[in-house]
Formats: C-alpha cells, structure tokens, sequence
C-alpha cells in the first residue's frame, strides 16, 4: 500500500510543480468529422491513401503512431511538432498544432494542412466540415483505430453495463469519441495565476456555451445546441463527476487544488507497452490495493489480469475536466465544440485574449445579475445554455450584453499583444449580434428545411470571417 503522502508529492510534482515556468505559448488541437458524401460508411482505405498522399506532400512529417494493421494513425514533423492524425477512430482526423507565441502562424500551418487533406478526400466524394458531432454518424463503421490506447478507451467506455450498483444514467453512445469533434486550446500558466485562471475560466463556462455551441445530435435530437456535454458526463468518464464537467467549487490555494487531484477516479494503467483496464476507481482507493484485477487486450481479446499499484501509474490519471491542468504545465480548455472551418482560430484567441486580463473578468462575473447569484452553479447554468431555448428567467437582451463584454475583454488582451489577433474574435460579434451560435444555426437551419449537406458544405469552407 502507498502512503497519502507519497501519493500527495507525486500530484504536485506531475501536475503542479511544471507550472514553475513562464513560457507563453499557445497550443491548439481541431477534431474534424470526416464524411463520405455517397452516405455509406467512410472509407477507412481512402483515409490510409491520403494519409500516405499527406505524408509525401509535406515531407517533414514522419510516422508517429502506427496501428495492428500497419497503418500509420499519426504523423508529426519534429521540426514544428506538429501533429496529423486520427482521433478514436479512422472517422475522425485530428490537427495538433505545434506550440507557438501567436495564431497568424498556427493558422497559416492549419489552413494548408486543411485545405489539401480535404481537397484529396474530395477527390474519393468524401469530404471534411467544421460540426461538433458528425450528421453522417449512423453510416459510419464505428470501430476504434487497432491501437493500445484506443482500443483501451473503447473497452472502457463499452463497460457501463458494469456499474450497476452506482446511481447514474448512461447514455447508448460508447462510440461517441468517433464521431464528436472538439476544438482544445493550451496555454502556459504559472504558478501565481493558476488558482484564479481555473476559478474563473469556469465561471464563464456558461458563456462559452452560449457563444460555441456546435454539436446537434442530427436526426436524434434538436434540442441542444451542444449535445457533446451529455455524452461525456453520461459516459463511463462520468461515473465520478469530479472526473468531468465544470469546477464548480472556488479554490482557495495550491492545496485546495491538490486535494481536488486527490479525488478523481483511474480506470487504466500500462505496464509492459499494454494497457490494463479495470473498474474506475478513487485514486486513493487505488493505491491502498495490493492488487487490482483488470482487462488486458491480447491477440485479439481480453483477459484477467492482476496489477499491482506503482506510485508512477499517477501518470495515466486522466480526467476529462473542461479545464485540464496537464504534465507539461499548462492549462487545456477542452469544452469547445469544433467550429465551423473559418472560425476555427477563434476559440484559441478567446482564451488568449482572456488569460491576462483575469481580475477584469472576475470583476465582470462577481457584479453580474443576468446569470449568476440567482441560486445555479456554473455547471448548472452551462446545462441550460446548451439547450436552443432558453430558461424564461434569462433576459435575452441582457445576456447578449454580458456576453460581449467578455468578448470585449478578449479583444482588449489581444490589442494589448499588438500582433493583430483580435481579427480572428469576429465570428463571436456576429453570434452575438445575431444571438445565435453554430449549434442553433444548425437546428434553425434544418427546421427551415434547409439540407443537411448543404449545411455541411458551409461549415467545412476554409477562411476568416472579417
């Protein structure tokens, strides 16, 4: 058994202690829904020819994940770090961009890699759009990539069947990882602001949804604009909420923080290059077994196996929170929906904008009436502003209002860096002054009659909204 103590030093020192730097970069990942216009399941030989065809045509990347099959999943140019590859499943392409100081260069890097992957995919009648869950959903083959840590993931969230004696509903969606899309943002943090970056990033989690929502479950339901949240907290991900969702607790310090660490579930770890599953479990709880019985894949299916707590197994404790505080001592927001395409910049630049201008925003929040200190949570209030109506308590008008001081604030930050980024904050103005977002486009759309695939066509154009 490992003592709390040690257990304590090796939180702070995976996730708190790489906080000592200052560095100020910005990291992006856009998920991005490959669909194949004939309506048949995405063919997954088409995905492994432009995956090739990418790699000849910009030669720099080299194979970075290669699958049971032998087929490369994942390219990375080591020059720039960044990353191609396929998220869950071979239905869903991911751009991983390298760390930089400002967005101009992501998105220049974004838009070529973009713009070439989605014209080869034309060439097959497949294509690529900026939608938050994919509308072709249903004709997809919804199979994990062969790989350790997907096949992992799956297997996990496939059992929900086992968690009879806990108190919550699962969804029917274990696949969702293959067909939902997010649009994640890293920033540096350091040690004196992470308290407060946390407590008040989550606060305006409501506004985010208001601003980003992007995820219709076309076809199933109409209701919600960002449908992702479900999927995730109705998940296996879910089966201890602090693993999930917003913080809607205040952190009064370090410890506080460290404490919340200490609370989350583990459900894998690896040992010998092989995932092991077993039943989501406290952290504590986990290491105070001598033993834990899980599930290794091998040679095609799982077995028993019996794994005993190491203090390094910290390192696969991986929370699903929409603000994550990761190994390399950043802060990740990860409750974005993909965005439509020329959009796509616009949710890196929000936080951007935002991340020094903290004590502005915390003023904002604490003297605001519209939404909160009228008895809901963050989370709460984030539940009722991803649904297309919204509550009758809610003034529209002033809600707006609200919500474009914020992005105002964002603008601020970003004329403060001087480089020109506050260009890439347009979409939100015209949400605002349209009091809509690309969730409730959709659902409007769609009610009106409008296709399907021409709302597809749309949302995957490349380009910048000025």
């Amino acid at each position: 058994m490992i003592n709390e103590e040690r257990i304590r030093d090796k939180l702070y020192e995976e996730f708190i202690k790489p906080t000592n730097q200052d560095k100020n970069f910005i990291g992006i990942e856009i998920e991005i829904p490959i669909i194949n216009l004939d309506k048949k399941a995405v063919d997954f030989d088409v995905v492994h020819t432009i995956t090739d065809k990418f790699q000849k045509q910009f030669n720099d990347f080299k194979a970075d994940g290669i699958d049971y099959d032998s087929n490369v999943f994942a390219l990375k140019n080591p020059k720039n770090e960044d990353i191609v590859c396929y998220d869950c499943s071979y239905n869903n392409i991911e751009f991983a961009m390298g760390r930089e100081k400002e967005l101009f260069s992501i998105n220049e890097r974004f838009s070529e890699y973009y713009a070439f992957v989605k014209e080869s995919f034309e060439e097959y009648n497949h294509t690529l759009t900026g939608m938050g869950i994919n509308p072709y959903r249903k004709y997809n083959i919804n199979e994990p990539i062969p790989s350790e840590r997907y096949l992992m993931l799956y297997h996990h969230l496939k059992s929900f069947s086992n968690y009879e004696n806990i108190p919550m509903h699962f969804h029917k969606y274990p696949e969702y990882g293959m067909f939902s899309s997010a649009s994640q943002v890293q920033l540096d943090v350091t040690r004196e602001n992470l308290i407060q970056t946390i407590n008040v990033f989550s606060k305006i989690e409501p506004i985010k949804a208001l601003l980003f929502s992007n995820s219709v479950l076309y076809g199933e339901d109409d209701k919600y604009t960002c449908f992702r949240d479900a999927l995730w907290e109705y998940s296996t991900h879910g089966v201890n909420p602090h693993n999930i969702g917003v913080y809607d607790v205040d952190f009064k310090d370090i410890n506080d923080l460290q404490a919340y660490l200490e609370s989350l579930n583990i459900y894998c770890v690896m040992r010998d290059g092989a995932y092991i599953n077993f039943p989501s479990m406290n952290l504590l709880e986990y290491f105070k077994q001598d033993y834990v019985s899980g599930e290794i894949y091998c040679d095609g299916e799982y077995r028993k196996i019996d794994v005993k707590p190491l203090i390094s197994d910290i390192k696969y404790l991986r929370p699903f929170k929409f603000i994550n505080l990761t190994f390399r001592g950043t802060v990740e927001f990860r409750s974005i929906c993909t965005q439509p395409i020329r959009d796509s910049m616009c949710v890196a630049a929000f936080h951007m904008g935002l991340k020094d201008k903290l004590d502005e925003l915390e003023e904002i929040v604490s003297k605001d009436n519209v939404l909160y200190h009228r008895g809901y949570t963050a989370g709460e209030l984030r539940k009722l502003l991803i649904q297309d109506k919204l509550p009758e308590f809610i003034n529209l008008d002033c809600l707006c209002d609200l919500s474009r001081e914020i992005v105002d604030l964002a603008c601020d930050g970003l004329e403060q860096r001087g480089i020109g980024e506050e260009i890439f904050l347009n979409p939100l103005y015209d949400r605002i002054k349209r009091r809509s977002n690309p969730g409730k486009d959709v659902i409007k759309s769609v009610n009106n009659g409008t296709e399907i695939e021409k709302i597809i066509e749309d949302y995957g154009k490349l380009g910048i909204t000025i």
